[in-house]
């Protein structure tokens, strides 16, 4: 869960007009976002959307959780997964650090190990990625 979180939040770091990728520490491809937010898994699945309220989606489009303007990640009954703050810290419900993503797209754990990569993907889209959707 603490790496899920941390990769979701990884994939938000930026947002560009081509699909962004999601890898493992051995660069293996976990996933892509594209630009209008659709989210695919490593063979190009849809396993869900980003929409541009914050609401995040799963494939058949029902509403499984939001990513609020503060950096806030909720569930669909809105309890708090997790927080992503503006320095790339990824922290859970209790605050605690689980990870950070680099203004470099490294993601690294608490213990600042690096366990994968998020280049040009938004902070807050990596880690609701792992929490929905890996």
């Amino acid at each position: 869960m603490k790496i899920l979180f941390l990769f979701f939040s990884l994939f938000l770091v930026g947002f560009s007009v081509q699909a962004q990728k999601l890898e493992d520490a051995s660069k293996k491809t976990l996933g892509y976002i594209s630009a209008s937010g659709t989210i695919e898994d490593a063979s190009r699945r849809t396993l869900g959307y980003f929409k541009s309220n914050g609401t995040v989606e799963d494939s058949a489009r029902r509403t499984i959780g939001f990513i609020k303007q503060n950096g806030t990640i909720e569930n669909a009954s809105r309890k708090t997964l997790g927080f992503v703050k503006s320095n790339g810290t990824i922290e859970n419900a209790s605050r605690s650090t689980l990870g950070h993503v680099n203004s470099n797209g490294t993601v690294e754990n608490a213990s600042r190990k690096t366990i994968g990569y998020a280049k040009g993907v938004k902070t807050e889209y990596a880690a609701a990625y792992f929490f929905f959707f890996f």
